[in-house]
Parts: structure tokens; sequence; C-alpha cells
């Protein structure tokens, strides 16, 4: 799959036919962007993001496997992009592909002593006490609007449960969680103050290290502290960064997707009276077919290369396509859906810098108990608008949606 680049064909410039990965088209069907993506080139796709930057989408399953198991040939750290010098300051998308020093973007023995502190503080929470938590913010954020017989499940519950579950594993005041759901938001936008939104989300994180070195306690920033990696004061701010963000955005979209899919699709009709199995199998779905993370930045080409048919230059952003990649023919049955209950779906990421597995534990507990707790509530909830004026965020990497409104028979609402 990898061999020495050739050279390309005079006059035929690499991203001559580039597809931007923006605009209403983009935001309102992007699968079939996807699709015609694959047509047109392949698993490898030349596309350009806001700004007019060229990248390299892969959509390919088996390529995108390739990418992400080769850091050797595609590295994390992003400060090797060619297309620094021409990138302007204020580029909105320039906090989720600026290298800074969290250990997403490290490389080789500094990743992994990075990374051990992440895996190991997370699998230190208890699945118990996480669970207890879950359900006792999602029955409080649900007593908020229960009585009302309508709600946003975007903004009155999918955004803030997963923030305020990982504000109590973090042992953050509550009180922080709408500041750090704008920030963070703004940042994932890529508008003109998604910049300004980062650094918001970030003097969050070094106040809550400058806490928990005073008063440690039992949660995640603390027994990362206290790890044998020894991170400093910086390190752990940026990588404490990385898992909120990590944490709650997925998350979030995550719920909210699943839910829309269970308010659509007359196949999970059944779990609206109460029923547990479609659950599980609507979270999985809604991986494969709206993952919440659609894009991620990036790879970064280390040498020359070639992948899926295209020449890749050395400091090539080359984007990582997890919804295209779900979406290859080639992992898909005849019907061009996935096999019921395969969890192979790229969401996760794969290799080395894949999303761990204490993380996705911590996901699903949350994503479970969120809607779980949600149908027990409102067993009759039913979308409030048609399905086609449900509007999807523009965001380049994220999939999810601005509102999901729904309307039920006003339920208790405790004490």
């Amino acid at each position: 799959m990898t061999e020495p680049a050739p050279t390309p064909p005079p006059g035929c410039p690499a991203h001559a036919h580039a597809a931007p990965l923006y605009g209403p088209r983009f935001q309102t069907d992007p699968a079939q962007v996807y699709r015609e993506l694959r047509a047109a080139h392949g698993p490898v796709a030349p596309v350009e993001l806001p700004g007019g930057v060229p990248g390299w989408l892969v959509i390919g399953y088996r390529e995108l496997q390739h990418v992400t198991g080769q850091p050797q040939l595609f590295g994390r750290d992003s400060a090797r992009w060619n297309a620094w010098p021409s990138i302007p300051d204020d580029w909105p998308l320039k906090p989720m592909t600026a290298p800074v020093p969290s250990v997403l973007y490290t490389e080789g023995a500094e990743h992994r002593r990075r990374s051990a502190a992440v895996g190991d503080a997370l699998a230190g929470v208890d699945q118990y006490e996480l669970r207890k938590h879950a359900e006792e913010i999602a029955d409080r954020l649900i007593d908020a609007f229960a009585g009302r017989g309508e709600a946003d499940l975007v903004a009155q519950y999918a955004h803030r449960m997963p923030l305020l579950v990982l504000c109590r594993l973090f042992g953050l005041g509550e009180e922080e969680a709408p500041v750090l759901i704008e920030g963070l938001l703004t940042m994932l936008d890529g508008g003109p103050e998604a910049q300004a939104g980062a650094m918001r989300l970030l003097a969050g994180m070094e106040r809550l290290v400058e806490e928990k070195r005073e008063w440690p306690g039992s949660d995640i920033p603390s027994r990362m502290l206290a790890h044998e990696a020894g991170l400093s004061e910086v390190e752990l701010m940026w990588d404490l960064r990385v898992l909120l963000i990590a944490g709650h955005q997925p998350t979030s979209y995550w719920i909210s997707n699943a839910l829309r899919l269970m308010l659509t699709d007359e196949r999970f009709a059944a779990s609206l009276s109460g029923g547990r199995r479609s659950v599980g199998q609507a979270l999985n779905e809604a991986l494969w077919e709206d993952t919440p993370t659609q894009i991620f930045a990036g790879r970064w080409a280390t040498r020359d290369t070639q992948l899926g048919g295209q020449r890749i230059a050395a400091g090539d952003l080359v984007l990582l396509g997890l919804a295209g990649a779900n979406a290859d023919p080639a992992v898909r049955g005849a019907d061009g859906a996935p096999a019921e209950g395969n969890r192979a779906h790229l969401s996760h990421s794969y290799g080395e810098h894949g999303c761990p597995s204490p993380a996705r534990e911590v996901a699903e507990m949350i994503a479970t108990t969120a809607i779980e707790v949600l149908l027990d509530r409102l067993p009759d909830l039913r979308l409030a608008v048609a399905e086609h004026a449900l509007v999807w965020r523009p965001s380049p990497w994220v999939r999810g949606l601005v509102a999901l409104p729904v309307s039920f028979t006003p339920g208790y609402v405790a004490g």
C-alpha cells in the first residue's frame, strides 16, 4: 500500500479537483459527498478546508487503518505540516491543527509516557459509581423539563449530561459546566471565535490543575498528578483539555445521534415504550452511520509516499475520514449496512492514538445511561418537528445536530 511516490503528470496538480469540506451541501449530506469522492478518487481524496487549505481525506477502511497504524510514515506532530507558511494566524481551524504540548501531538516514547497516565487515570474510574452519578445527573436534567411536555434534547440534555458527569470525575464544580460547554462548542465549530473558545477552555484546566496540586482527591486529575509518568503542570493542563474534549464532544453527539435514530427509524420504536435491547443497537448503529467525530485532523506524512493511488508529499495533511471509512462498501453487507452487532467501526480511530479502552467504557456507560433514564422517564417521547427540519452543526469535524426538539406527555418531577 505504501511505496515510493510517483512523479505527478505535468499539468495535473494534485488538488485541482479538491472537494470542499464546508458549506451547506457538506453540512446537510456528508455521506453523499463521501460517495462522490470515493467514485471520483478512490479511498484517498483531495479536499479543501475553509480558507482554501488543502488536505487528503482518507475514506478507505483499510487505508485508514494503514495510516493510523504506521506512525513512522504518518506522524501525529503537526509541526511538520508543509502548509504552515501560508496559514493565517486567525485561521478558524487552527485550534484543531496547531501543534500544542498535549498528548495528542506526541510521538514514540513521549506519547507512551503521556498516554499511560491518561489510560491509567481513566481505568481508575469505578463503573458502579459512574453509573450512579450518571443516573443522578440524568434525572436532575430531566426534572428541569419533564413537566413542560417539550424540550430540546441537545441543549438541555445531551450537551449537558456528559459534561456534568465529567465535571464530577474531574473533581470540578458543576458551576464550571456552562463556561466549559460554551468554550468547547465555539472551538469545535471552527468560526471566528474558535481560538478564543479554545483559550477559555485551557484557562479552566489551568485553574483545575492548580487546585488539585493543592487539594488532591479521588478524581482523574489527582490520579494523573500522582502517576509515575511524572507529568508537569503544563503537560497535565493540556492533557486534561484533551480528555475533556474527547470525553464530552463525541459522547454528547453520540447520545443525540442515537436518539435521533430511535425517534425517526421505526425499527427502534419498541425502545420508546421501555425496551432495553434496542438502546445498545441504536448506539452501535449511530457510530456506523453518523459517527460524532466524522473527520479527525489528522496525520502528517513524514516523507514522500503513495496512499490509495495518490501521491502524498512529505508534510502533507492527511485527514482521518472516520465517517467515510465506516461507509466503505468493502466492510458493508450486500444491502449496504453493517452486519447487526458488528462493532468493527473506526469511530474510535485506530492504532496507538486511538481512543483507549477505559475511555470507551466511560463514554458507553454515560451514553447508555443517558438514553435509558430518558426513556424510563418519558416513554412516549416523539420528534416535535419533521425529520428534514433537523439542522446539523456546520463543522468539518463533528457530526451532530444543532437541536433535537421533542414533545411528550408531561411527566413526574422529583421533589
